[in-house]
């Protein structure tokens, strides 16, 4: 098996040379012009759409927009430098947190999870206030809801 080199990022190609691919089928895809251009505009819009999704979901409830971000950047990172260059930062910045938090006392790490905790139940009352509660939810848990404050 040959050994694999990191793609080069440093040139200011907007899509990967063909030597840069991991993976034969693009490399078949990239020898046809007409193909090429098709897969890069799909590639192009199917990234777009997962980046233009991260902000209108990233107020709900749970992670939201940044997973939806992070798939639509290695969406056009497959096809793009220009996006790979974004995403490799992105991997060094996840990184770099990982490694500061775990080198953080087991106390700031059990605060940072409550108020977490906390945010995510404030963001789902403030849902509830704002939309209102769904009518799918069992009778007791609405009923249990309309006791809280602006429910």
């Amino acid at each position: 098996m040959a050994e694999q080199t990191s793609p080069d990022r440093t040139d200011g190609n907007i899509t990967l040379d063909a030597q840069d691919d991991r993976w034969e089928w693009r490399r078949k895809i990239r020898s046809d012009p007409k193909k090429h251009l098709i897969y890069r505009i799909g590639v192009g819009i199917v990234g777009g759409i997962l980046i233009i999704a991260a902000p209108l979901t990233g107020w709900l409830p749970g992670p939201g927009g940044i997973p939806l971000f992070i798939a639509g950047l290695a969406v056009l990172a497959s096809e793009f430098e220009w996006a790979q260059r974004w995403l490799y930062r992105v991997k060094d910045w996840v990184k770099e947190f990982t490694t500061w938090t775990g080198k953080q006392p087991a106390w700031l790490k059990t605060l940072g999870t409550v108020a977490l905790f906390c945010c995510v139940v404030v963001a789902i009352w403030l849902y509830l206030a704002v939309l209102g509660v769904p009518g799918w939810l069992p009778d007791s848990w609405e009923n249990w809801l309309h006791t809280l404050p602006l429910l």
